[in-house]
């Protein structure tokens, strides 16, 4: 069960295995996480795995979220798929307690070698998050989740209007208590809110849920802030896509997707 007073998203009580507290919840049900810290979970998971060269760094990650993750001890799994001289490819589980494996990640790494080639990237794309206001969350029935652990502030768009919007995010506590915080930890938690920042249809009467996410990483994070510039899609039949531009204070930094099931609420 979720701490009272939680001051991390998670507990580690051993290796590969972690408590979630209640900055886990989600905006839509008491007993399920937001999916964002439990992708940032697999992420240090693939992070920490045994073996791993400081030369290989994430290029890509792509969760497949086949149930909803619960507030419940979990543990955590990862093997070696591909290991490569400059590519190698990893997976991660997430099961609960007594129960079958709830997130999976396909991480792609390769190896990075500073200053190899000439750098191409643009500079700032999108106003600082020094520029950006806080905005409402959408209501959530109880007082403490995901909507409390993260300080949202946006630059265009807010949760309550329909439409792209741009949104910096910061952790307010660490992923794993008493542990610091890595930079892809700090992507990952933020990535999975693009579909929420710009929905574009009404919350109270459509569900948009994503069974997925990518995220793509061509520069390596800085700070401690990340930007969802973030839109989203939707076809009549009930599919749609968001999509956001990753960025943190220096500049775009990579991309991620959500493919969503959206339908009639009830």
């Amino acid at each position: 069960m979720p701490t009272s007073q939680a001051e991390a998203f998670y507990e580690r009580e051993a290796p590969g295995r972690f408590l979630p507290t209640a900055c886990t919840r989600g905006p839509w049900d008491p007993d399920s996480q937001h999916a964002g810290p439990a992708a940032a979970l697999l992420g240090l998971a693939v992070e920490e795995r045994p073996g791993a060269r400081p030369d290989l760094r994430v290029a890509r990650l792509t969760f497949e979220i086949m149930r909803p993750v619960p507030i419940r001890p979990l543990t955590v799994t990862t093997r070696v798929l591909r290991a490569g001289r400059s590519v190698e490819l990893v997976e991660a589980g997430l099961a609960p307690d007594g129960g079958e494996e709830v997130m999976r990640a396909t991480a792609l790494l390769m190896k990075a070698a500073p200053d190899a080639v000439p750098a191409v990237s643009p500079g700032r794309q999108v106003p600082g998050p020094e520029e950006a206001q806080p905005e409402p969350f959408f209501p959530v029935p109880w007082d403490q989740g995901y909507h409390t652990a993260m300080d949202i502030r946006f630059t265009a768009g807010s949760f309550l209007e329909r439409g792209p919007a741009t949104a910096w995010m910061r952790m307010r506590v660490p992923l794993v208590a008493g542990e610091e915080i890595t930079p892809l930890s700090r992507v990952l938690t933020a990535a999975d809110s693009g579909n929420g920042v710009s929905t574009e249809l009404d919350f109270h009467r459509y569900v948009f849920i994503n069974p997925d996410l990518t995220v793509g990483l061509h520069r390596h994070p800085e700070g401690e802030w990340v930007c969802l510039d973030a839109r989203s899609m939707v076809d009549g039949a009930g599919i749609g896509l968001a999509e956001s531009a990753l960025h943190d204070e220096k500049g775009p930094l990579g991309r991620s997707t959500q493919t969503l099931y959206v339908a009639p609420r009830g």
